[in-house]
């Protein structure tokens, strides 16, 4: 695309789309609660379809729900290039998590019309389905189905916390649709999506481009010790499960701190037994979240752990065993890709930095299958997941813009 060319989207016709979109099934605290499968969801995909079909686009539907809104290109042997992320949201989800990457794509293409510019390859937007995975885990299920990590049966038989499975969820929403999942090939794909942390916005850039996703490691630990009363048993006779998961954070936040930048960890979910106030803990099992861009780090970081946690336990006279539960490898994005992005927010001058998902989105997936890259605008405080999730009206349009150009380049205008 011609430097000369400065095309901008509407920032307030985008703003107001996500405001409309916010109003289906709003949160108690200003947010969303707008869970994959329910009727809000059911709504809201009715919503984006009518708007997509009042931009002249037509509407494919998969058997795993994922939607794929088509504006057609001048070349028909050409491969789309594809754009969009997801419509649903957590329980107390913001309005902005996913919804921004599919409706800054469809103010992308009403821009292309209202400037009746032409490409020569097709260009679509997609709203996976279920990428939050609260209801229905795991996350980014759909993406998942569609680049080969799962199977739809699979899929299918997932079950929410009343029991009630995707596949049924989704038939009766009314939204199985007829294109086998995964059939579709595309020349690239871009996903617009808030950071969801504070690095941008701390920064003061205006713009993410994002090279790589995080690689995970999810490590499940029971350290096993001997129940025994917390007031008559001497300090130096206790083998307290406690204190092993104690020192095993420690070491794990030593661990993540050893390997800056771009590496995380943390221990979440713990169960504590027998959990009473006056017996000292005889069993603990907990989870380590291990996370980095770069598999040799990641895996030196679990190797560290897997070295080092048995002995601090062994020390203090408890046991301790451990298994990994969930991992994906980290996605170096398309090189192509995300110099398209990077040289998008150039041309627009817009501040920009590379940067690191923290966390996962279907462009993970997909990357995969298809030539893919990342782009992120700042949120307040880096808060997300949360219904104070925010960011401003001026954030949203630098990476819509963003997202225009980085398509036109590769969508290539038809003059």
């Amino acid at each position: 695309m011609d430097g000369g060319q400065n095309f901008r989207v509407d920032p307030d016709r985008l703003w107001d789309t996500l405001m409309e979109m916010a109003k289906i099934g709003p949160g108690v605290a200003g947010g969303n609660n707008r869970q994959t499968l329910t009727d809000e969801d059911a709504e809201g995909r009715a919503l984006f379809q009518t708007w997509c079909e009042a931009a002249g686009m037509s509407m494919g539907v998969d058997t795993m729900g994922n939607m794929f809104a088509t504006r057609e290109g001048t070349d028909p042997d050409a491969l789309p290039v594809y754009m969009g992320s997801h419509l649903d949201t957590q329980p107390t989800g913001g309005k902005y998590d996913g919804v921004l990457g599919v409706l800054g794509g469809l103010e992308v293409i009403r821009t292309l019309n209202d400037l009746d510019i032409k490409t020569k390859h097709p260009i679509v937007i997609a709203n996976w389905t279920n990428e939050e995975g609260t209801r229905f885990a795991p996350a980014m299920l759909s993406s998942g189905v569609f680049s080969g990590k799962h199977t739809q049966d699979w899929a299918y038989d997932r079950v929410d916390a009343d029991g009630k499975r995707f596949g049924d969820e989704l038939k009766r929403i009314g939204w199985v649709g007829d294109e086998e999942v995964g059939a579709r090939k595309m020349h690239a794909m871009f996903e617009l999506h808030i950071e969801q942390g504070p690095i941008l916005e701390a920064e003061n850039k205006d713009v993410g481009v994002v090279t790589h996703g995080q690689g995970l490691r999810w490590i499940e630990c029971t350290v096993t010790g001997k129940e025994s009363h917390t007031g008559s048993t001497p300090m130096a006779m206790r083998k307290n499960a406690g204190r092993g998961l104690a020192l095993v954070t420690e070491l794990v936040h030593e661990i993540a701190m050893k390997n800056q930048p771009n590496a995380v960890g943390a221990i979440g979910h713990i169960d504590v037994y027998p959990n009473s106030r006056n017996i000292i803990p005889g069993k603990v099992v907990f989870t380590v979240d291990m996370r980095t861009h770069l598999l040799d780090k990641l895996e030196a970081m679990v190797a560290e752990f897997n070295e080092k946690a048995p002995k601090l336990c062994e020390e203090i006279g408890v046991e301790f065993e451990c298994h990994i539960v969930g991992q994906f490898n980290p996605p170096a994005f398309d090189e192509t890709c995300v110099a398209a992005v990077r040289d998008a927010a150039e041309e627009l001058g817009y501040t920009h930095m590379d940067i690191v998902s923290g966390a996962g989105h279907d462009a993970c997936w997909i990357n995969d299958v298809a030539p893919t890259a990342m782009i992120m605008c700042p949120c307040v405080d880096g808060l997300s997941h949360n219904e104070a999730e925010d960011i401003s009206k001026e954030w949203a349009q630098a990476g819509t813009d963003v997202l225009l150009h980085a398509v036109l380049n590769t969508a290539e205008i038809v003059e």
